[in-house]
């Protein structure tokens, strides 16, 4: 990798571990490229039903200004971040992507999405300053407009909660207590599962705990993701498994799903859009779930971790970046644009106002016994600990679900498992041409 290329994305990640607020803009927009007559712009998104909510652009507010965006459906993920850097590399991206917070560090340092802030108002108003430090990476540029988010929740059977005389954790340390008092009165029956195939879930808990799995020192990266935070997350979960206090088999499963259809687990740990898992996971138990804070490490704590959210990022190929970051800008802030988002793809807001008004007003049909489901999700989002995210969120993704799969299959040292992860990470970035401080 380039020396330039190393230091821009390593001075990126500088600021958003210690909060700068100066950069050197990476694809900063380009004046030059102001719009005039009418503009087409492409959208690659893999957000449900985001071709419905466009038209309302194309038929409002693009028909007035001549701008029309065209959605073109993609694959998440790395599969997309991967198509976004190729077609870069041959100058032919399309206008805007869809992209997660955790890929845009990434996507800046191949200067493959533009610095927007010029063009989107008085955007930064609308969103929680952790929400909005996520598409700044704690500098002065704009590299995205936050779209979703996933704050982290605890859901819980309240009849059975009721049934077997259990209280609500609200420390981790009572979330153990609790997990081993129903195995106590109901041996057959989890409180939970860890799960080893979803590693959004697990670096959530690790954000909550304070863990900072790439930080840089000097010109060089840090890989701590076997830091103290995360080891301590690591521990408590894998002392669960070892003496079955909570079950070890995966999430998303027809044996998951009937688990918390009958009752035999309890309780989840996972994010704002849970109902919506549920309503297909657990469709016989509509009614009894309710939801909570995330347990705490201390009592005097009130935070929570993130699991999952994405942003819309203009690229630096587009001949229009001043017209697409007015449409990133509706899409995201507009009340009629949120309200069909939440309609048409199932997204939580990253707008604030957003998550008390419109579609937000009444609580998931799934939860309709917690009139304040989303009155309490909008507190919780407020307290989301600030992530940092470095060049190959993929390699530690995929290490983590081999080694905490096994570990996790085999009841084994959940530490051995995460230092597997800091293994892995640290050498791809070796191999990929990062210095990388020991």
């Amino acid at each position: 990798m380039p020396h330039t290329k190393r230091r821009r994305l390593v001075t990126t990640v500088v600021a958003v571990s210690l909060g700068a607020t100066a950069l050197a803009a990476c694809g900063s927009s380009d004046d030059s490229k102001a719009d005039s007559g009418p503009v087409s712009l492409t959208y690659w998104a893999w957000a449900p039903g985001m071709d419905k909510v466009v038209d309302l652009w194309n038929k409002g507010e693009g028909k007035k200004d001549q701008i029309t965006v065209t959605v073109k459906k993609q694959a998440s993920g790395d599969t997309l971040v991967t198509k976004i850097l190729t077609a870069h590399k041959a100058k032919n991206g399309p206008d805007l992507v869809q992209a997660e917070y955790q890929a845009l560090p990434t996507l800046v340092s191949n200067d493959a999405v533009a610095d927007i802030s010029k063009n989107v108002g008085d955007a930064k108003s609308k969103f929680a300053d952790g929400v909005w430090q996520q598409v700044t990476l704690g500098t002065d540029a704009v590299y995205a407009v936050p779209q979703d988010i996933g704050p982290m929740m605890f859901y819980y059977r309240a009849d059975l909660f009721k049934k077997y005389g259990l209280t609500v954790p609200t420390t981790w340390d009572e979330f153990a207590s609790t997990a081993r008092a129903l195995k106590k009165k109901a041996p057959d029956t989890d409180l939970t599962t860890f799960s080893a195939n979803d590693s959004g879930l697990f670096a959530g808990l690790a954000q909550q705990a304070g863990a900072q799995w790439w930080t840089t020192s000097g010109d060089k990266w840090k890989v701590a993701i076997n830091d103290a935070a995360t080891q301590k997350v690591a521990k408590f979960w894998g002392g669960l498994v070892k003496e079955g206090a909570i079950d070890n088999q995966p999430m998303y499963t027809p044996a998951w799903n009937k688990a918390l259809n009958t009752g035999k687990q309890i309780a989840w740990v996972s994010a704002v859009w849970a109902p919506g898992t549920l309503t297909t996971a657990a469709p016989d138990t509509k009614g009894k779930w309710a939801m909570a804070p995330l347990p705490q490490w201390s009592a005097s704590e009130d935070v929570t971790g993130s699991w999952g959210g994405s942003s819309t990022a203009v690229t630096t190929d587009s001949k229009h970046q001043e017209a697409a970051a007015k449409f990133a800008a509706w899409l995201n802030t507009d009340g009629d644009a949120l309200n069909a988002l939440a309609k048409e793809s199932g997204i939580y807001p990253a707008s604030s106002s957003a998550q008390l008004s419109g579609a937000f007003s009444n609580p998931p049909e799934y939860f309709s016994n917690q009139a304040d489901f989303y009155t309490e999700a909008a507190k919780i989002a407020k307290t989301t600990a600030p992530s940092a995210w470095g060049p190959n969120v993929n390699v530690a993704y995929t290490s983590f679900n081999d080694a905490f799969g096994t570990a996790a299959k085999n009841k084994s040292d959940f530490v051995t498992a995460l230092n597997t992860m800091q293994d892995a990470t640290v050498a791809d970035m070796k191999k990929q041409g990062f210095e990388v401080s020991q």
